[in-house]
């Protein structure tokens, strides 16, 4: 299909898509997560934010990455994550039955990885890259001990957790969640 006006910008004056474009000619051929971390990448770098790329698909409805974008940008769905853990963790919580929480969150402040206001549950998804130094584990207890102090419940899951034990983080949202329910 022919690019259209809308596809087309100059950068540095050489001819390049458009990062809706670009982000429709992936979704032919890219992964789930990899489409997601290209979204995300795109919004960090304030090239495109997921309500102006549903508008872009809306004007582009015939091509063949549209569909796959649109499942990823479902309001249900998606949501805006910093790293691959943090995609890594999302559908776990769905698993746990937990709804769409609000990420990138500043409570008592601290910026946090995942808050569910209703459950007051804070979740923070722990890499090795920024949580293993001493500096690091005490601003680490400092934020748990800042949001336990008004109330919230915090939880911290490792890279490992995440990718060799899933199924105990899993348990571990159900249980916090039944007992916030209660």
């Amino acid at each position: 299909m022919r690019l259209g006006g809308n596809d087309l910008r100059t950068r540095w004056g050489i001819p390049v898509t458009s990062p809706a474009r670009t982000l429709i000619d992936l979704a032919k051929s890219a992964s789930r997560d990899r489409l997601e971390h290209a979204i995300n990448a795109a919004d960090r770098a304030d090239l495109v934010d997921p309500e102006r790329l549903r508008s872009e698909l809306d004007a582009r409805p015939g091509l063949r990455g549209v569909p796959a974008l649109r499942r990823i940008l479902d309001e249900r769905t998606f949501v805006y994550t910093a790293s691959g853990l943090e995609r890594r963790f999302l559908p776990l919580a769905r698993r746990a039955g937990l709804q769409k929480p609000v990420t990138r969150a500043w409570i008592e402040g601290y910026e946090v990885d995942f808050f569910w206001p209703d459950l007051s549950l804070v979740v923070e998804t722990d890499s090795l890259r920024f949580h293993r130094t001493p500096s690091q584990l005490e601003r680490d207890s400092r934020r748990d001990q800042a949001h336990a102090a008004i109330g919230l419940r915090a939880l911290r899951f490792s890279h490992s957790q995440l990718r060799y034990d899933p199924e105990s983080v899993v348990a571990a949202l159900r249980k916090v969640a039944a007992l916030a329910r209660a």
